[in-house]
């Protein structure tokens, strides 16, 4: 083995030190276990990068799945020249881009991670996406034992096997300790590749602290011999602490830095280090010159914007059943209106769980399959590989019935770290859907996503606004979620009308309106069937489609509490982070507000029942408005 690669580890585990201590925090032992490993895969030139553009389409792409060993990401980087020593010893503090676990402020980060389970997914998604526009750059994920608990993790080995990602290289550090103890199967390298080896990986074990195992396994996956269509994994059985003897396999030491005298005994017994060497990564090949364009056009971040840049062109199927006065799903008209914008934008992908004759994301998998993506049901995972392909550029649409994102929440909310752009439809939202019962009814989803910073909430009524708002979605950069209502329903709307992030409809009003009903999905046709209703009675009230959650319409509130005497919010969702609250925390309610929202557990039966059980349907508004006045 070359002395220059022992030497770089050496430097690089003196950096580590040095930094976490200065920071009087961090993760060093976690960091040395896998430090030779990282170093042996740079130094040997097993990775390529042109470090001057992070974002060039070819480059290889290194997550770091076990953020908390951030100090040997950072010092890593430092061995390539990006930070320099006097910037790495800022570490974790407030003013640096070097935090705690890896985010996007630094450059160099693929995703932000920290949550473990989560870098496999994303992995799997960018390799997935060098695959569909035939570059050929490698996706390294660092794993840790104790992530590998995690079934996200297992739900990623299994597509990689599945989709033949053999571009995906994990490099799993066993170092056998936890947080707290030792890891559940601890160094039984067996376990992990019996796991491994069944979902079709190519397995390479080694011992994580000779340089020579590690440099002869990353050749072997280099060679032609293993260039074959299956994932691999390099099984190193590490040390936490490696190279301290102090701190080599001792539990209690875990996110913990070194006092200063703990720092000068390691640094003595660590020995002289040359702290002026640097690795050269070798550069990409060369297909990469072709495409340097498409660094600045498909995976800069454009500015949100809150209309499209031209009128949205509405299926002419859509439009046929709007002129024909039929009824048409907002399920359906999703499916219609991705397939139309997958014709015109390249940059669109589609995954689904499995549900996509159900989503109807299955019309756009007809008229593209080599951009959609089926992942099964296996919602974490799919999440993740929206965020790996949001990362390269794309404009991922996540479809599938919106109570089951619930399980995904983690990776959704880590999402909003990674400056992602990916679209979540879910459909089936709410008591309405009927007979399947309560365990398919999303009512806690707009509460979820509201939740998430930057994450635009919206919820169309019929097929138009579908239409529409799904091309809202592809023109704007950042998470979206769009909730889907299930049922066929009649149109409201004429493909005149735009829906711009932020607004609202307004689609009944007079000056004599006593309350103002907000609505959406479902509820709006409930209301305006009250507003039928009342005015039989010669009783005015004003119907807005608040199809923007959030952001919300603020004017259009403010409006309402200074022409109308109350507020009636109707909506097909658990009143706990709701529309309700949504309305009653924007500051603009000057009046009295009242919420028409699921405040029962529901059951199976017919829509129509479900509505009048749970009282949102317009007899409801109808006896509600009644009250009132």
């Amino acid at each position: 083995m070359n002395q220059k690669t022992k030497d770089f580890a050496k430097l690089a585990r003196y950096l580590i030190l040095q930094s976490t201590t200065a920071a009087g925090t961090g993760h060093p032992t976690s960091s040395l276990s896998a430090t030779d490993l990282l170093v042996t895969m740079l130094a040997n030139g097993f990775f390529k990068a042109d470090l001057e553009n992070p974002d060039n389409p070819n480059n290889d792409r290194l997550i770091f799945s076990k953020g908390h060993a951030s100090p040997l990401f950072y010092s890593l980087y430092c061995l390539l020249d990006k930070i320099s020593y006097e910037e790495l010893l800022t570490l974790r503090k407030f003013d640096s881009r070097l935090e705690g676990h890896p985010t996007m402020n630094f450059p160099y980060t693929e995703a932000a991670t920290g949550s473990l389970g989560q870098g496999l997914s994303v992995g799997a998604g960018m390799a997935l996406n060098a695959k569909m526009d035939s570059l050929d750059y490698k996706t390294f994920v660092l794993l840790g034992d104790s992530e590998l608990a995690e079934g996200s993790n297992w739900e990623a080995a299994q597509i990689a096997g599945f989709y033949k990602l053999n571009n995906l290289i994990a490099i799993a550090d066993i170092n056998r300790l936890g947080q707290r103890g030792q890891t559940m199967e601890a160094w039984d390298l067996d376990n992990h590749k019996a796991k491994f080896e069944a979902f079709g990986w190519e397995i390479f074990e080694v011992d994580g602290h000779d340089l020579e195992q590690i440099d002869h396994a990353f050749n072997e996956i280099n060679s032609k011999e293993h260039n074959n269509i299956k994932p691999k994994i390099i099984l190193a059985k590490t040390k936490k602490g490696a190279g301290i003897s102090f701190l080599e396999d001792k539990e209690g030491w875990h996110g913990k830095a070194l006092k200063t005298d703990e720092l000068a005994k390691a640094l003595d017994e660590l020995g002289e280090v040359d702290t002026s060497l640097r690795i050269e990564l070798p550069f990409p090949s060369l297909s990469a010159d072709k495409i340097l364009k498409q660094v600045q056009d498909d995976t800069k971040p454009v500015a949100a914007t809150s209309a499209s840049p031209s009128p949205t062109q509405i299926s002419s199927e859509i439009l046929k059943l709007r002129d024909s006065k039929s009824l048409l799903s907002p399920r359906k008209a999703y499916g219609l209106s991705i397939a139309g914008l997958g014709s015109t934008n390249d940059k669109i992908v589609v995954l689904d769980a499995e549900t996509s004759n159900s989503t109807f994301a299955d019309i756009f998998k007809h008229s593209f399959p080599d951009h959609f993506i089926e992942c099964f049901i296996a919602e974490q995972n799919m999440v993740g590989m929206a965020l790996g392909f949001s990362r390269r550029g794309k404009i991922p649409f996540v479809s599938t019935f919106a109570a089951f994102f619930s399980r995904a929440f983690d990776q959704i909310r880590m999402s909003q770290y990674s400056n992602s752009n990916i679209k979540y439809i879910g459909s089936h939202a709410g008591v309405s859907i009927g007979e399947d019962g309560s365990s398919q009814m999303a009512l806690e989803d707009i509460a979820s996503f509201r939740a998430v910073h930057g994450m635009t909430v919206l919820y169309p009524s019929d097929a138009v606004s579908t239409a529409k708002i799904t091309d809202q979605a592809t023109n704007h950069f950042g998470n979206v979620y769009i909730r889907i209502t299930r049922a066929d329903l009649p149109f409201i709307y004429n493909e005149s009308e735009e829906f711009p992030i932020g607004g609202s409809k307004t689609l009944k009003s007079s000056s004599n309106d006593v309350v103002t009903v907000f609505a959406a999905g479902i509820t709006l046709h409930e209301a305006l069937k009250a507003y039928g209703i009342l005015q039989k009675e010669n009783i005015n009230i004003r119907i807005v489609d608040l199809y923007s959650i959030k952001p919300l319409d603020l004017d259009v509130i403010s409006k309402a509490c200074r022409e109308t005497k109350a507020l009636i919010v109707v909506e097909d969702h658990y009143p706990e982070g709701g529309i309700y609250e949504a309305i009653c925390g924007s500051g603009r309610v000057t009046v009295p507000t009242h919420s028409l929202a699921v405040n029962k557990i529901p059951r199976s039966g017919k829509p129509a029942e479900l509505l009048r059980f749970e009282e949102i349907d317009a007899l409801a508004i109808v006896e509600k408005v009644k009250a009132l006045i």
